[in-house]
């Protein structure tokens, strides 16, 4: 059965300062070819072109919170698409400053887009619905930083189930029936008779999901909003030997993060948002693995598929 494509591609991955190898923290989801632009620190539009994302199939774009390695890639990401004649809507999803800086970066350049920009104000209270269609909803969540800060939650809607048209042959029944089947109600055969939906369906397959912890000091009550998660990523900024610095800077440590991805039975981790203090990376994951094995690092082009 062949399902509609779930791809998370990492575009950057570095903490507040990139290094020779990493750029700071963008990510580009693609759920049934809806891009979706998960935070724009520096260098976003390149690593994009690197690997050969169509950013202007981007039409939703998310950002966690406003410190510069969060956001400071998208002005000149803007920019680009306009020079490159875009003329859809763009929705962005972020803290209301946001709105001013754009404008203001705009107004300040004598810039006009060609384009429509959609601010749609985050709330760093509660669950909060940001984004439906009739594949996928987008949820914001609180997350606990120097800032207002929001994590992101992304779900599958459930599909419809599956039809059997042998057994429909079956039973007499027509193809009249077969938007109720599928939205799970029996169905009247010819002669009349009801035949159960289980006589002549099968279940879809089950709808996935995927969090995105961005900045944030490690807290019990966040595994709420995202449990059972399929894919979870997870700020790591520091290993455990600097745990004292992270409760400082409100960040989290990848044994954190791995205590995180246990309390929300997610079925996958990613590690990212790496200091640059750290060249080698193999160390995150030993640390994090012994607490919850399926955990990756969030290196530069890695492409995840659910």
């Amino acid at each position: 059965m062949s399902r509609q494509t779930f791809d998370l591609t990492i575009l950057g991955s570095s903490s507040a300062t990139p290094t020779a190898t990493r750029n700071p923290t963008s990510q580009l989801l693609n759920i049934a070819e809806r891009f979706f632009l998960i935070d724009c620190g520096e260098a976003t539009q390149i690593q994009l072109r690197r690997f050969k994302c169509k950013f202007q199939k981007i039409d939703h774009i998310f950002i966690s919170h406003l410190h510069g390695d969060h956001f400071l890639g998208l002005p000149g990401l803007l920019a680009s698409m306009h020079l490159l004649g875009r003329k859809q809507e763009l929705c962005i999803y972020a803290p209301a400053a946001l709105e001013e800086i754009i404008s203001l970066i705009n107004s300040q350049s004598d810039t006009m887009l060609n384009y429509p920009i959609r601010f749609i104000h985050t709330d760093d209270k509660g669950l909060n619905k940001l984004y439906e269609d009739q594949k996928v909803e987008v949820f914001s969540f609180p997350l606990k930083h120097r800032i207002k800060t929001t994590g992101f939650l992304f779900r599958e809607k459930p599909a419809m189930r599956n039809i059997d048209k042998f057994k429909l042959e079956k039973h007499h029944v027509s193809l009249a029936e077969i938007h109720k089947l599928k939205m799970g109600e029996d169905a009247i055969a010819d002669d009349g008779r009801i035949i159960p939906n289980a006589e002549l369906t099968t279940d879809p397959l089950p709808p996935r999901s995927y969090a995105y912890c961005s900045d944030t000091l490690f807290h019990e009550e966040m595994a709420d909003f995202i449990q059972h998660v399929d894919l979870l990523y997870h700020e790591s900024t520091f290993l455990e030997d600097k745990k004292d610095r992270a409760k400082v800077t409100f960040h989290s440590t990848a044994m954190q993060a791995a205590t995180m991805a246990r309390l929300a039975h997610a079925k996958q981790l990613v590690l990212g948002h790496f200091s640059a203090r750290y060249g080698e990376l193999d160390d995150f994951l030993t640390e994090a693995s012994g607490i919850f094995p399926q955990v990756e690092l969030a290196t530069e082009g890695k492409k995840i598929s659910l």
